[in-house]
């Protein structure tokens, strides 16, 4: 079985779907929302008015413990996985997750159940699936 790292974001409603699908298909899936012996790294954990921060604020804010444990837990995670799934839509960190991996030889695959805006980038991934019969036939052991 594979270990898959599920890069998107808090925001996306198909996320857990993705996750639940990919384990009851018998793989070992990271879920950023719910880290093993954790919870999911927030902004709002930092400072509750982060979305107001200049950006010394928020340069200041990497440095902080619980900025730190998260990255650490992410970067842990997109370490150990053999495979990344980005779903879309997402955000910057879930593409710097995908760029990464795909630096570092990891199989990455989007999936974007509804229509995105087309990035041609994104030819540097495996494949794009377009719904979740395909994303589950992709990962059939």
């Amino acid at each position: 079985m594979a270990k898959i790292y599920v890069a998107s974001s808090w925001r996306n409603q198909c996320q857990q779907e993705v996750i639940k699908v990919l384990r009851s298909l018998g793989h070992e899936v990271y879920d950023f929302r719910n880290p093993p012996g954790r919870t999911g790294f927030q902004w709002s954990t930092v400072d509750p008015n982060w979305q107001n921060w200049t950006t010394e604020q928020y340069r200041e804010a990497l440095n902080h413990p619980v900025a730190i444990d998260g990255f650490n837990s992410d970067f842990n995670a997109m370490q150990w996985a053999d495979i990344c799934v980005m779903v879309l839509p997402c955000g910057r960190s879930a593409n710097t997750e995908a760029g990464w991996m795909a630096g570092a030889g990891k199989r990455v695959f989007v999936y974007s159940p509804e229509k995105q805006e087309p990035e041609l980038m994104y030819k540097i991934y495996e494949r794009i699936l377009c719904n979740i019969d395909e994303l589950g036939e992709q990962f059939i052991p």
